[in-house]
This record gives structure tokens, C-alpha cells and sequence, in this order.
């Protein structure tokens, strides 16, 4: 758990990222009243939030009326940031070039047979006969991966977010292992479901670095970052930021990259952190 002696330097703090799922979101995918009211004091204090996540666009709804401020949000691990004032538009897109994509599905057919795959899109996501249902994209289209990831001439199609593999026999960590062994020289690999469903973007593509850039724009360092995360896709942006805190239901990589370490998300953990921030701040500006 944090303690007060954990807690950054109130004044330094410019913007917390936070994760969603198992993270700021409780695990019937709700935001707590208590989160809620967090966020709406962080923005209050000046403090800008982003939710970064390795959610689609599409799948932001759950925290749409909690934005505030500029409203972008970073998806799909960092190859979109999505404007939620607008619906989720995207505003800008890194993506993984399908033929990188087509030799990464190779690769893994043969390091990991019954490995199957679902091709994200910047439209929305189609996926092979038999890799597990998307019950929230009923018009999702099913081929064969090297179907999904053919274009006629290069650069003509839409973009691809990231290539999802899932496997229904290795562990996760396993699984995981085994592909950044066998692919990470060409695409960025991680995950954040708790079966072997791997996430593959384009190379150097991450939470973290999108939030650099992002962090950039805006004049801000990691210094004065405090992230929030529970799982893999989350490691880069702990280790980025200045301060960062593991949820206290974190994957071991997870704890390892963060400085601090919070409650579980179905505590709170994320609001019991902001709490801590706006009250140390406000006695600050009281005591000058």
C-alpha cells in the first residue's frame, strides 16, 4: 500500500496516466463514485488526466463521462490517441505495417502452432475462424490472417492498430516468452489478459512512448508523470514515468517496474493516490 511518505511532490505533478482495466476500472468494469470524484479533483488542481489503455476507441464508453479537460485518451497501447469530446476520433494513429504484420502471424505459426489471430483495425477488429469471439463486435468480418492483413498496393488499406494472438494450450507468460524471442526485432509484443492473448504493435510502439510524445507536446517530463498500471502493457509507462504506482493486484512485472504500490483496484487504489496528491497540495497553497 502507498503511505504519505510515498506520495510526489504535489506541485511537481502536471498529469497522471492511468490504465483502465484492473486498474482505475473495478472489475465490473465500473468507475467507483469515489474515482470519479478523484478524477474531477485532479482536473480541478490543474493536473491533466489520460487514460491510456489497450482498449480500442470504440471501447472507451466506460469512462466517456468522466472525462474532462482536453479529453484525449491513448489506446490500443499507444498506436491511437482518440479524442472522446468527439466520439473517439482518432486523432493520431501508429501503426503496424501489414507487411511486418503478415511476417510476425508467420513467425508465430510456426514457433507456437494453434496460435490464432485477430487483426485491430482503425475501423474495428476482425479475427480468424477459430479464435475466441468478440461478442462486443458482432460485424466483425472472419478470414484467415493473411486475408485480413492483404492490401492491393502498399499503404491503401486502413491502418492496423495491432495484431491480437491467442493460444489456447501455453501460459501467458509463456506464451509471451516465446514470441518476444522469436518476433521482437520486428514489432513491440506485450499483453494484459490473464489468458494468452497477446497484443502486437508496430516496433517501438508502446504506452509509454505514445505518452512521451504526448507529454511532449505539452512541455511536461516524466518528472512530473504519475502513472498508474497492473500488467505488462503496462511495465514501459511505470518505468517511464517519474512516479509510478502497481496496483496491489499487479502482475510481478508490473510491481517491479513501478516506484510505489497502491491498493487493488477494487479499493480504489488509483483515488487513494490522487486523494493523497490534491490534499498535499492544498496544504501547501495553505501554508505559503
Amino acid at each position: 500500500m502507498t503511505s504519505a511518505t510515498d506520495s510526489p511532490s504535489p506541485a511537481a505533478i502536471r498529469l497522471i496516466a492511468t490504465d483502465l482495466d484492473g486498474t482505475l476500472l473495478r472489475d465490473d468494469k465500473t468507475v467507483s463514485d469515489r474515482t470519479v470524484a478523484a478524477l474531477a479533483a485532479a482536473e480541478e488542481a490543474g493536473i491533466e488526466v489520460f487514460f491510456v489503455t489497450g482498449r480500442p476507441a470504440r471501447w472507451m464508453d466506460v469512462v466517456s463521462d468522466h472525462v474532462h479537460g482536453h479529453g484525449l485518451a491513448i489506446c490500443a497501447n499507444g498506436a491511437a490517441v482518440a479524442d472522446l469530446h468527439a466520439g473517439g476520433e482518432l486523432v493520431e494513429v501508429r501503426p503496424l505495417e501489414r507487411l511486418i504484420a503478415l511476417d510476425v502471424v508467420h513467425s508465430l505459426r510456426a514457433a507456437a502452432p494453434g496460435t490464432t489471430f485477430a487483426v485491430e483495425l482503425a475501423t474495428g477488429i476482425h479475427y480468424e475462424p477459430d479464435y475466441p469471439p468478440f461478442h462486443l463486435d458482432p460485424c466483425a468480418s472472419v478470414a484467415a490472417a493473411e486475408k485480413l492483413l492483404h492490401e492491393e498496393a502498399p499503404g491503401t488499406g486502413v491502418p492496423v492498430l495491432k495484431v491480437l494472438a491467442h493460444h489456447a494450450e501455453l501460459t501467458p507468460d509463456d506464451f509471451l516468452d516465446l514470441a518476444r524471442t522469436t518476433a521482437a526485432d520486428r514489432a513491440s509484443i506485450t499483453r494484459s489478459s490473464p489468458t494468452a492473448l497477446l497484443e502486437i504493435s508496430g516496433p517501438g510502439v508502446s504506452k509509454a512512448s505514445t505518452l512521451e510524445l504526448c507529454c511532449a507536446e505539452r512541455g511536461i517530463s516524466p518528472a512530473e508523470v504519475v502513472a498508474f498500471g497492473d500488467m505488462p502493457n503496462d511495465v514501459e509507462m511505470l518505468s517511464w514515468a517519474g512516479t509510478s504506482y502497481a496496483m496491489g493486484n499487479a502482475h510481478p512485472a508490473a510491481l517491479a517496474a513501478a516506484t510505489g504500490r497502491t491498493g487493488t483496484n477494487g479499493e480504489d487504489g488509483v483515488a487513494v493516490v490522487i486523494e493523497r496528491i490534491i490534499a498535499a497540495r492544498l496544504a501547501s497553497n495553505a501554508g505559503r
